[in-house]
């Protein structure tokens, strides 16, 4: 619990923004009069309001320094242009005095720099609890919960020439802000009469002010390339024009075409076919006792539809159902062919929980007394999650459950239900084929 000393304000990637810009031919001289919080928003309690404001306001200082050290333009004083002209007439006047007391002249004093651009804007939006969440696990009075919130600060900037008053280039930025929490407790008797209590978590939120400093240099630094490309001013070098930071940028920008307000992907991230391999085990409920796990592997054929929520699905297997201590009462292996529906519910992210729901064949691999091999239908229904490691490959992890329409499964009619199994599956899915533009 020791104070730090004070420190060099934390840059937070800020320089990495600016290493990438190309050289400038020649400094632009630009004026800030006024960077506001244009939100109007306080800061969001869960206990009663709150009179301090969500986002500092202070912003024209910040956007000062972010063009200053972007060194493609040299700011000028206009926000306290009333504090610097009444100095300058302090030091005309004195100059004055100066002259009249002992008879030299005083050299006039330079004139002020004026703006071939003035830049305009503020900060527009502060939007609270655009997306929260968390998990927590107790088990017999000793457990952990972590939680989280994420807000969102949005920036908008323009540029405006001085000689025309017209608007030559306006941009906007944002940035979330991340609030966490994690803490873990115990609460248990050890012995009689005695309780252990014991907990601890930590909170971490992101500083909004840093937040609304990387909007800010993001602004700027997308106003430069935009400014580049508009030939509004150019680089030291011509061919910087069609350069690799240049080309960056372009693509960022189409990137963010196909992204979302919470940052998430608009595009499919899964390629309209999919071919895939599973392995895992079943487990049989049917007429015998002591049912057993038996092993099952399985080969997949996804199709995607429309907007890609929906997609065909194509199993074919081999398992095998088994009960009694080493299989004795009944051990069969099986084959089965089945069709259907699965329903990504998030399907343009990468990881996906998801639902299927089919029907097929089941055959049993061993004939009867007659040669005769059993033949039958059943239902499919499922649950499970999808996470792309890359765009091609993508890993299951799911449970299934097979309804059979008849209670011939194991050769023994009994009971009300019919037969029935569950199964557990991992495997990896294989996409090819390309998305369309767009998409």
């Amino acid at each position: 619990m020791n104070t730090e000393p004070a420190r060099l304000g934390a840059e937070v990637g800020g320089s990495d923004v600016w290493r990438t810009l190309p050289p400038v031919r020649q400094r632009v001289v630009v004026a800030v009069y006024k960077f506001r919080d244009q939100t109007g928003q306080y800061k969001p309690q869960a206990n009663g309001a709150s009179f301090s404001t969500a986002v500092t306001q202070g912003a024209t200082s910040v956007l000062l320094r972010a063009l200053e050290e972007s060194k493609w333009f040299d700011p000028i004083e206009r926000e306290n242009l009333g504090n610097l002209l009444n100095e300058r007439k302090i030091i005309r006047s004195t100059r004055a005095e100066y002259s009249e007391q002992t008879g030299q002249g005083q050299p006039p004093l330079p004139p002020l720099l004026f703006a071939g651009i003035m830049l305009e804007g503020g900060i527009i939006s502060y939007d609270s609890n655009i997306l929260t969440g968390g998990a927590g696990l107790r088990y017999f009075g000793a457990g952990a919960s972590g939680q989280y919130r994420q807000d969102r600060v949005t920036v908008y900037l323009r540029a405006i020439s001085t000689s025309t008053g017209k608007i030559l280039k306006t941009v906007y930025t944002s940035k979330t802000i991340l609030s966490q929490q994690v803490d873990a407790s115990l609460f248990q008797f050890v012995s009689f009469k005695r309780l252990l209590e014991t907990e601890t978590g930590f909170t971490y939120n992101e500083p909004s002010e840093m937040a609304v400093k990387e909007a800010i240099e993001k602004s700027v630094q997308s106003l430069i390339y935009e400014g580049i490309l508009q030939r509004i001013w150019a680089p030291a070098d011509t061919a910087a024009q069609h350069g690799l930071s240049i080309q960056a940028y372009l693509r960022e920008k189409q990137d963010n075409l196909a992204i979302d307000v919470l940052g998430r992907k608009t595009g499919y991230q899964r390629r309209p076919l999919g071919l895939g391999a599973s392995g895992g085990v079943q487990l049989y409920q049917g007429d015998f006792n002591l049912p057993q796990y038996r092993p099952v592997g399985e080969l997949n054929l996804r199709y995607r539809f429309g907007d890609g929520y929906l997609m065909g699905l194509v199993n074919v297997g081999q398992g095998g159902l088994a009960a009694g201590p080493n299989g004795r009462y009944f051990d069969e292996k099986f084959s089965y062919a089945e069709a259907g529906l699965l329903v990504n519910l998030f399907p343009y992210d990468r990881f996906t929980p998801y639902l299927l729901a089919g029907s097929g064949i089941t055959r049993a691999n061993t004939a009867d007394a007659l040669g005769r091999h059993t033949l039958l239908p059943h239902l499919l229904v499922g649950l499970g999650g999808e996470y792309l490691v890359t765009p091609k490959l993508g890993v299951t992890l799911g449970i299934d459950n097979h309804l059979f329409f008849s209670d011939r499964i194991d050769r023994v009619s009994q009971g009300r239900y019919n037969d029935y199994f569950w199964g557990g599956r991992a495997g990896l899915v294989f996409y090819i084929g390309r998305n369309k533009i767009g998409q």
